[in-house]
């Protein structure tokens, strides 16, 4: 039996990731700033990195406390080790990956398998994966 899933309330200010479920983006997670939260439960954000259309300002948005989580705490990474999970900066958000090699002393091949890709970043574009399960960021196996 799963333990209950805790419940976090976020605060206006508080950083967050947004995961987004959209065909393509699926499982990509996107920084954010909690503006507020709304009387029915739902809370507005605006992006760091995602801008509207006209491309004026940040994206906001109303969304599920479900499709939020805290921001991931650092980790300092300097090397990676073969087929290690990690989030890959790409596309303005957070990518699933896997490393599955190392191109030179500072660059990696992540593997993400939601595209069947392979592409090389740079070790300040990597970070470890970490999951927030339960109401705790858990390293990922």
């Amino acid at each position: 039996m799963r333990p209950p899933r805790k419940k976090v309330d976020f605060l206006g200010g508080d950083k967050v990731e947004v995961c987004s479920n959209e065909d393509g983006f699926l499982g990509s997670y996107y920084a954010a700033t909690v503006l507020s939260r709304l009387d029915n439960g739902l809370y507005v954000v605006r992006y760091d990195t995602l801008l509207q259309d006209d491309e004026s300002q940040p994206l906001s948005e109303t969304l599920f406390p479900k499709e939020l989580r805290p921001a991931p705490p650092p980790l300092p990474a300097k090397d990676f080790s073969l087929y290690q999970r990690v989030d890959a900066f790409d596309n303005d958000g957070w990518w699933l990956g896997q490393i599955t090699g190392r191109c030179d002393h500072s660059k990696y091949y992540v593997y993400f398998v939601t595209t069947n890709e392979e592409i090389a970043y740079p070790a300040s574009r990597i970070r470890v994966h970490q999951e927030w399960l339960n109401g705790e960021w858990v390293l990922s196996d």
